[in-house]
């Protein structure tokens, strides 16, 4: 394995590999969707169908033609926040973006008049394709500002909200932490020091977490201002547009209603002892009457660690994927070979892990940090299952029918992780490694449900909190973040008095016009665990189902997709399926004990 095997190849997503060129490239978006806006501003609410799907192909066409160069540099970027010539291409972009989207927001200005004129219009034969599209538009028609209101927003927004977004990003991506080990001083980045959470040794994973949270609580003015700009902008806008709560704005962004995520996060609310009852389970396995907050994604005690070589993740989640479906896991092979992953760990490199779509290419790029832990290797079939996800859906739709929301983007994502565990259990040999493969799968779930629900919890508080006149401070923050976790946890896990700190890193808090963030994840680990208990049961008879589902990108509702594999999501005895599947892990644990 060569250092190039761990970082992704940009240059496949343009023609030229060069800086000034693709800044070049950049201003001709800009200037591509002027003459778009000329075209067609003004006419929409005289168009038919057959216009409208006119309009809606062209503007397909333009996303296509320039994605390339966006994405080049949102990705390098990524990459290495320190480089000098990322930092410049990133401005650059943000610039490019700005102006096309104030070019282009008359289009559903325009469209949602056209809709409130002729509703019928979404069943004209000619746009059949589109007609999801615009009933989400139709959707958002009482939100809309008029075009001169959406382009003051969109310039406001770029200098606002979005720098505290990227300040955030940029100020963790440069942090580095002094720690001790085995009477060695290390100065690590944070990619790295992290990975230090799941080391064996109880003393090192205690240490890790004081020693970052202290160092992230030492700059809680900074965080505090960004998490108290980003939140009492988002009340301000949701006072402009009309939304009846701050969460309206991520339920029409996600596709989603309130009577159906008010059903999950109340199945969640009624099953925190099934959490509890693994974190106590846990404890016992690791011979402590409770676990601290840094034994909650401890390795077991007395099994050999889990280290992986980039060779070995490879082949477990390629073989995994491919023995659900050869064609899928003919493309993860792909995305290997064609080097659509970012892995090394570095300095400046964003925290965390994601997948880009690449809707041109009909693939994707993922980033991650790889340490070689079993975590790791999950987070690699996590993210290659977005990757699917993108590869399915751009061969079926068109590029405005990729524009899913985060409950349906996260299907792919986590089946992958469950196939993964299929592939693990079937090759362990022993219990104790049964254990480690079952133990990774309950953190997970404990995470990404449970968890994950603190954040739901603690976002409201916060917005309440400012609607109360109450002033966000870090301490007042703090506050709010140690009662939601307080609310999941009770009294199963000792807390470190650095760990109020821990929503200073998140950044999931701090990203500007994505609010509510958080359910997305809850949503789609309880639909894909029920969704599990379903491939169990049909076996190879359910693949073409689930391969449908991704193809169906956003052409149709999260709702819909549900009911088409004979699920209701607005009832909380659905979403208990998923709770079931997970005590079905937790119970497959304690036998093998």
């Amino acid at each position: 394995m060569t250092n190039d095997e761990l970082k992704w190849d940009l240059s496949q997503l343009v023609e030229v590999d060069d800086p000034d060129f693709i800044s070049e490239r950049l201003k001709a978006a800009v200037k591509a969707s002027e003459e778009f806006r000329q075209r067609y501003r003004g006419k929409v609410i005289r168009f038919n169908g057959k216009r409208v799907c006119e309009l809606l192909d062209e503007a397909d066409k333009l996303s296509l033609e320039f994605e390339g160069y966006f994405k080049y540099a949102n990705l390098m970027y990524s990459a290495d926040m320190n480089q000098p010539v990322a930092k410049r291409l990133y401005d650059n972009m943000n610039s490019a973006l700005m102006g096309v989207q104030q070019n282009r927001a008359f289009v559903e200005i325009e469209l949602g008049k056209l809709l409130q004129k002729n509703p019928k219009l979404v069943d004209d034969p000619a746009l059949v394709e589109y007609r999801h599209k615009l009933e989400r538009i139709r959707r958002k028609i009482p939100h809309m500002l008029t075009e001169e209101q959406e382009q003051l927003v969109i310039a406001k927004d770029k200098n606002g909200v979005d720098s505290w977004e990227q300040l955030q990003g940029d100020w963790l991506a440069t942090r580095t932490f002094e720690i001790e080990i085995g009477g060695k001083k290390k100065t690590l980045p944070y990619g790295e020091i992290i990975a230090l959470y799941e080391n064996p040794d109880r003393e090192v994973r205690k240490r890790a977490h004081q020693i970052v949270y202290s160092h992230l609580g030492e700059d809680h003015i900074l965080w505090s201002a960004a998490v108290r700009a980003i939140c009492s902008d988002h009340l301000e806008v949701c006072k402009m547009r009309r939304w009846p709560s701050p969460m309206t704005q991520s339920l029409i962004a996600n596709d989603v209603d309130e009577e159906t995520i008010d059903a999950l996060m109340k199945t969640i609310e009624k099953n925190v002892a099934a959490y509890r009852n693994w974190l106590r389970l846990k404890a016992k396995t690791l011979g402590l009457e409770k676990l601290g907050n840094w034994d909650i994604y401890a390795p077991l005690p007395n099994v050999p660690e889990s280290k992986f070589t980039w060779t070995d993740s490879r082949g477990v989640v390629g073989s995994a994927y491919t023995d659900f479906d050869s064609e899928s896991g003919d493309w993860i092979g792909e995305m290997y070979n064609r080097r659509h992953l970012d892995a090394e760990v570095r300095n400046g490199k964003r925290s965390g892990a994601f997948c880009s779509t690449w809707q041109k290419g009909k693939s994707a790029y993922v980033l991650q940090s790889f340490n070689g832990t079993m975590g790791d290797v999950y987070t690699q079939a996590h993210e290659l299952g977005h990757a699917l996800h993108a590869y399915l859906c751009t061969r079926a739709q068109k590029p405005s029918n990729c524009e899913f929301g985060s409950c349906v983007a996260e299907t792919g994502s986590i089946f992958g992780e469950l196939l993964l565990t299929e592939k693990l259990l079937a090759r362990a040999k022993t219990k104790q490694e049964k254990q480690v493969i079952l133990a990774t799968v309950c953190n997970e779930f404990g995470e990404a449900a449970f968890q994950v629900s603190t954040r739901v919890w603690f976002e409201t508080m916060m917005y309440e909190a400012i609607e109360k006149g109450q002033y966000l401070d870090g301490e007042k923050v703090s506050e709010l973040w140690v009662k939601a976790r307080d609310k999941m946890y009770g009294a199963s896990v000792d807390w470190l008095p650095e760990m109020k700190w821990w929503w200073t890193f998140k950044l999931h808090f701090y990203m500007s016009n994505y609010r509510y963030y958080n359910y997305p994840y809850v949503y789609a680990q309880l639909f894909v665990y029920a969704m599990y208990r379903l491939y169990k049961e049909q076996g190879k008879k359910f693949v073409p189902r689930l391969k449908s589902l991704l193809a169906a990108g956003s052409s149709k509702s999260p709702r819909e997709l549900a009911a088409e594999i004979g699920f209701d999501i607005t009832k909380e005895e659905f979403w208990q399926k998923g709770i079931d599947q997970f005590a079905e892990f937790v119970g497959m644990f304690e036998k093998t004990l």
